[in-house]
């Protein structure tokens, strides 16, 4: 079997069903749906494949191609370019660039709109099949994780435990000595007492 036919066995193609996508938006709802399918759709356009394989312009270009679908969805539900641009966080005149067809990204987005009001829109995933085999490998280290966590999270509440006792047992002390501080105290107030009175008597004697 050939490289190719081996990718093809293990991959199959999913389609993303758009007919249920509002083209003139009427809720928020509704505005996060279009926005998404636009976004989604204009992605995997051959065009924007082809521009984003370079790692230093795919950022700029989704960030581009997000703003654009972000202000093509709100103007098709009534929005103002002022709201737009406060909503989305990009200037009026980005904001009409973007849905005038005079950046890149905006025209890009006005063709997928256009496709998907003509229905002619469709969305093919390919899509990776992952063997059983590599599922249940996948799905023992997490139950092995999961039991590892389980036993850290166990000794940490019994640290907690021990250390909540020690607490404690360090504020009864605290509280003891605080209360015997405050009865030496209070016996040292008295016995100075005492012995002021005991000078006084001892003056009084010697005229």
């Amino acid at each position: 079997m050939s490289v190719n036919e081996k990718i093809n066995e293990m991959t199959e193609e999913i389609t993303i069903d758009l007919s249920h996508i509002p083209l003139r938006p009427t809720s928020k709802k509704e505005i996060q749906q279009l926005e998404m399918a636009l976004i989604i759709a204009t992605l995997y356009s051959p065009e924007v494949i082809e521009l984003i394989k370079d790692p230093i312009e795919r950022a700029t270009w989704v960030d581009s191609l997000a703003v654009a679908a972000a202000a093509l969805a709100r103007y098709k539900a009534g929005y103002t370019i002022s709201q737009i641009a406060d909503e989305v966080g990009r200037s009026e005149t980005m904001i009409r660039a973007h849905l005038n067809g005079k950046t890149k990204a905006g025209k890009l987005v006005l063709q997928t709109y256009e496709k998907l009001k003509r229905g002619e829109l469709k969305i093919v995933v390919p899509f990776l099949k992952v063997p059983k085999t590599m599922v249940e490998a996948d799905l023992q280290v997490v139950r092995e994780e999961k039991k590892k966590l389980e036993e850290e999270l166990k000794k940490t509440k019994e640290e907690l435990e021990n250390l909540k006792k020690q607490y404690e047992e360090l504020k009864n002390k605290y509280e003891e000595l605080a209360k015997e501080k405050q009865e030496l105290a209070e016996k040292l107030e008295k016995l100075n007492e005492a012995i002021n009175k005991i000078k006084e008597i001892i003056d009084n004697l010697n005229p």
